[in-house]
């Protein structure tokens, strides 16, 4: 943009700007401490002449909008706390399929591709039994509730026609099937019916659902899901930070298929590794 048709922007933004608050050239000029004759020039002159920055700063301040927007730098004319306080929203994160927060994004994601990394496993693809025995000993009598909300989550992928992609590091699989670290003290019955679990929905659902594993050592991820190009979220443990603005959105997901190009095991041979990790430890 030459200075020419960047000056006639600023003038043309900066009389939107004042009919929107409703402001006149006097109230505008004691507002940003210059005289009327003063605002009369910005508005009225024919120059490619553009004020100083401490002028627009003003300006900008008192018309509640962004000096880059004055200037014709961004189309957006919220100011920077503004834009931040609308695309970054900090949600209380319950730590189990009981999280009606989750399935509010799911649905909004509707025929969206879906892209999760799991804090643990993943809570929608967990047997009853998994679930009870990971959640019961702090929810008591709502893991029933939990696992309906689980099963929901599952019938609207089934429903949805969303893909719905997952990337989990190796050693969260590898303590899962040799009952280690998180998995101490799991049954060994109810880690085969959860293994069966997984194979079956490989199965019935690939390739709308996608499992492939990577190695943390070499590519590393906090827990995340992107809900197609609409809201990318980051999992805090207590609290999620979820995204909306565009750019944001398109790094997750920059990251997530990074992820997925450096997986050590891809999402057709999950199944057979989970294999090979029970026949090697039993």
């Amino acid at each position: 943009m030459d200075k020419r048709t960047r000056a006639l922007l600023f003038r043309k933004r900066l009389s939107e700007a004042m009919n929107t608050r409703g402001e006149t050239r006097a109230s505008l000029a004691r507002r940003i401490g210059v005289d009327r004759s003063t605002v009369s020039q910005l508005l009225g002159q024919t120059s490619a002449r553009l004020p100083n920055a401490q002028v627009v700063a003003e300006c900008a301040t008192a018309l509640g909008v962004s000096g880059d927007w004055l200037l014709g730098l961004t189309d957006l004319p919220e100011q920077a706390a503004e834009l931040l306080a609308s695309s970054v929203v900090v949600s209380r994160a319950v730590r189990t399929p009981l999280d009606e927060q989750i399935l509010t994004w799911q649905r909004e994601a509707a025929g969206y591709k879906i892209r999760h990394v799991p804090a643990t496993l993943p809570d929608m693809l967990k047997t009853d039994a998994m679930l009870r025995w990971e959640y019961e000993p702090y929810l008591g009598r709502t893991t029933e509730q939990a696992i309906g909300a689980s099963h929901d989550r599952l019938d609207g992928l089934r429903e949805s026609m969303s893909d719905f992609e997952i990337a989990m590091p190796l050693y969260t699989v590898e303590s899962f099937v040799g009952r280690t670290g998180y998995y101490s003290g799991l049954p060994q019955h109810i880690r085969d019916e959860q293994m069966a679990h997984f194979i079956d929905l490989h199965d019935q659902l690939y390739p709308a659902l996608r499992v492939h594993l990577f190695d943390a050592r070499r590519l590393w991820s906090a827990g995340l899901t992107v809900f197609g190009p609409l809201i990318g979220v980051i999992y805090l443990g207590q609290q999620y930070l979820a995204f909306r603005d565009r750019q944001r959105v398109r790094d997750l997901t920059d990251h997530f298929d990074a992820l997925v190009r450096e997986a050590h095991v891809s999402a057709r041979d999950w199944p057979k590794h989970l294999q090979a990790l029970s026949a090697s430890v039993g």
